[in-house]
């Protein structure tokens, strides 16, 4: 993305999707247009409504509700996905994604809206 003259752009990373939505709804209600919500993950993100949801998704992919990927890349990559500790939570201790914080929320605005927007991140618990 290439920002026009006198935009900024803001990186906000989250622990939890909940404070990151929450923190999106505020600043989008504050007036901010240009605010976005992603997932980072080093297996890259699928969302699929049907394989992600508890119930419908059961027995369809260990790796989808956890680590957001049902494995269209390819079969062999499931198997992989599905045996890293955040999946099995087997030896997991210390162990994550972006350093725990796998919520990216992107604002960009005017120099003017900055630091409001820095507020509400940091309010709702991001690191800016």
């Amino acid at each position: 993305m290439k920002l026009s003259p006198g935009e900024r752009s803001i990186l906000a990373y989250f622990p939890s999707s909940g404070r990151a939505r929450r923190a999106v709804e505020e600043l989008k209600a504050a007036g901010y247009t240009a605010v976005s919500l992603d997932r980072v993950s080093r297996f890259g993100v699928e969302e699929d409504a049907e394989i992600d949801y508890p119930l419908a998704g059961m027995g369809q992919t260990v790796s989808g509700l956890t680590l957001y990927s049902t494995g269209a890349a390819g079969g062999d990559f499931r198997v992989l996905r599905a045996a890293d500790p955040s999946a099995s939570g087997y030896g997991a201790v210390g162990y994550g994604t972006a350093g725990g914080h796998a919520f990216l929320v992107t604002v960009v605005t005017g120099e003017e809206g900055v630091e409001r927007a820095v507020e509400i991140l940091k309010r709702h618990g991001a690191t800016v």
